[in-house]
């Protein structure tokens, strides 16, 4: 087993995806700050909440009325089949975000707020990475020949 496998590992590489594709979008939003009629987007954050859950479903069970999670999984019909592992999570939906302002021309991007969405993917990245580090640095103590 690979620690990519672990739900920790998982988790948090899901995390990293959508934080990546979260600065992308935002830096075509600033990009078009000046396009008539553009409406600024983002990603939509559920998607990192499924991916949670997907990975880790026991996160759910304290919630009253929840249902239970299942994954769908690739059926091996043939000996000869691979295991498909678990569903590949997408790589996030944009929606429409517009800013508190619009211009005459249509236009609903507010620097001063994407740029505070920048930042706020920036410091949640780094935090990620923080993290993901720190993971790797327990496996690396774990597997460490006693003294």
């Amino acid at each position: 087993m690979s620690i990519a496998n672990t739900p920790f590992f998982a988790v948090l590489k899901e995390r990293l995806g959508f934080l990546n594709e979260r600065q992308k979008v935002l830096a075509y939003n600033v990009a078009n700050a000046s396009t008539p009629k553009f409406v600024a987007k983002d990603l939509n954050n559920r998607l990192f909440v499924d991916a949670v859950e997907r990975q880790m479903p026991q996160a759910r069970r304290g919630v009253p009325g929840a249902a239970p999670l299942e994954l769908v999984r690739m059926k091996e019909t043939n000996a000869n089949h691979m295991d498909g592992g678990p569903p590949a999570p997408s790589a996030g939906k944009i929606i429409r975000s517009p800013d508190s302002e619009t211009t005459l021309d249509g236009n609903s991007v507010v620097l001063e707020e994407q740029m505070i969405k920048v930042a706020d993917t920036r410091m949640s990245y780094d935090a990620a990475m923080g993290l993901y580090q720190k993971g790797l640095q327990l496996m690396r103590l774990a597997a460490r020949k006693p003294q």
